[in-house]
């Protein structure tokens, strides 16, 4: 772990390449459903500070000897989201294991699969090397990045070959591109 506080958390793993290259993953941290005040108010629980440890679902007990339960008033909880991106790298277990359950994977993707040999020479992945973190991983969607100039729309393999060959692996596969941004969509857990 190289970054904890009330939000956050952010750890990193040494991944596999030339140099000494890291994958990091970021989690968001599971948030409490939203506090119904208009229901804390038909129960004639006074407002003030009582409201913040019933949103934290803490259990209460009022002034007049009633005993409340912060999570009966709560909505689901927020489940934390989770993005990790992975560097210049082969295939290695540590990316695998960075990525868990991630709900974005962005991976490099330099070759092609049918440059794996070069792939493995210059310690970067291919596409289905990176579709292949992202199965095993069981993570939501996979972003590939860093492409090889090499695939340009007018050469024999483009880089909408590689998209297929990740997602014959991995369907839920996009490709990053200049100023593409996707925001991670929020999820409840009742």
């Amino acid at each position: 772990m190289i970054f904890e506080d009330e939000e956050f958390t952010v750890t990193c793993q040494l991944l596999k390449h030339r140099v000494p290259a890291f994958g990091y993953r970021v989690s968001e941290k599971n948030r409490p459903g939203r506090f119904d005040v208009v229901k804390a108010q038909a129960l004639n629980i006074p407002s003030g500070p009582i409201y913040g440890r019933l949103k934290n679902g803490e259990i209460v007990t009022l002034d007049d000897g009633r005993i409340i339960n912060g999570q009966e008033l709560c909505g689901p909880t927020e489940i934390g989201r989770k993005f990790v991106y992975c560097t210049d790298t082969v295939f290695c277990e540590n990316a695998v294991e960075l990525a868990q359950d991630a709900d974005v994977l962005i991976h490099e993707a330099t070759f092609a699969h049918q440059d794996a040999e070069m792939a493995f020479e210059k310690m970067h992945s291919t596409s289905t090397m990176a579709a292949q973190v992202a199965l095993i991983a069981q993570v939501k969607l996979l972003i590939m990045t860093h492409f090889s100039p090499r695939y340009t729309p007018v050469s024999e393999i483009t880089l909408d070959n590689l998209k297929k060959e990740a997602r014959s692996i991995f369907p839920q596969t996009k490709l990053a591109y200049d100023f593409f941004n996707y925001e991670i969509p929020r999820r409840r857990h009742d």
